[in-house]
């Protein structure tokens, strides 16, 4: 009877252990970003459960806050976040209310990517309003060059081995297939836009920088007259000649901004407007940091084409 209960008892243990349950849990994590979450799956797979918060048709500068955002936050054990000043608007306040001890500023699951990536256009004076929604500790959109998709995917898998040890061995492997796929995703892209390095482009905001320096192009001017500043009549006539005497032909536009004035700036100088995406999401079909490239760059090449 004895050996009975004892067999019994293993059997239940057994059961208990190979259970969700018994195992050991999934980190929860949430990107502040689409972009941000696209990483952390990349590298977590099936050993993480990832969320985001903002969607990659919203400008990441200005996403409105909901209540599900905090029922996410409370859950949450690493929270990746794009970092520079980019989510200063909204995401603080979230990160306070939410009383998660793991993800305050400081602790171990409070992940800043742009610690790890290069960053552009840091300013060399100071700051003041007058200059617009410049960034005093630089450009927030770094995401945009793969190379920095790169070095954020493995300070996550560095991140996930630290708070799941046992899981190391797997985030290494996720890492390196990432990097090896990249690498060929990085050649594609560079053959795709060889022929069009050097090219002049105005963009509606400062989103591109780190974009343009990896594949070779120029930004030679803004829809905007200063960031975060609408469009004004004699900023958008002097745009107007520029690109006129200029002869640049292409004003990419994020896919949240208003597109009357590019389009009456396009009309004007025989340009084209390109609705790029800056974020994984912007459209259904850009479901990864992959797809993000993909599209863009397939838009671009298309669009080059046609504006010689």
């Amino acid at each position: 009877m004895n050996a009975l209960r004892c067999g019994s008892f293993a059997l239940l243990f057994l059961t208990w252990a190979l259970s969700p349950a018994g195992a050991a849990s999934k980190l929860n994590v949430v990107g502040s970003t689409e972009d941000m979450a696209s990483l952390a799956r990349e590298v977590g797979g099936d050993r993480v459960n990832v969320d985001a918060l903002g969607r990659g048709y919203q400008d990441p500068h200005f996403v409105e806050p909901k209540p599900s955002f905090l029922l996410k936050l409370q859950k949450t054990d690493v929270l990746v976040l794009v970092g520079r000043q980019l989510e200063i608007g909204w995401l603080p306040p979230l990160i306070t209310q939410s009383r998660n001890p793991r993800i305050q500023v400081g602790a171990q699951g409070y992940f800043d990517a742009s610690l790890t990536c290069e960053i552009l256009e840091i300013p060399t004076v100071e700051v003041t309003r007058a200059m617009g929604d410049v960034h005093p500790v630089g450009n927030p959109h770094y995401w945009l060059d793969p190379n920095n998709g790169r070095r954020i995917a493995k300070a996550i898998q560095q991140k996930f081995s630290q708070l799941r040890p046992e899981d190391a061995a797997y985030f290494a492997q996720r890492y390196d297939d990432f990097d090896r796929r990249l690498r060929e995703a990085e050649k594609r892209w560079a053959a795709q836009m060889a022929p069009y390095r050097g090219r002049r482009i105005v963009t509606y905001h400062n989103s591109w920088p780190n974009f343009a320096k990896c594949f070779g192009l120029q930004v030679v001017g803004y829809v905007e007259p200063k960031p975060g500043i609408p469009p004004t009549p004699s900023h958008t006539l002097a745009l107007i000649g520029f690109m006129k005497r200029e002869n640049v032909r292409l004003i990419l536009v994020e896919p949240y901004f208003d597109l009357r004035t590019p389009d009456s700036v396009a009309r004007q100088t025989g340009g084209q407007v390109l609705v790029l995406m800056p974020s994984v999401g912007g459209v259904k079909e850009i479901k990864d940091y992959f797809g993000l490239f993909d599209y863009d760059i397939n838009l671009l090449v298309n669009a080059f084409a046609k504006t010689k």
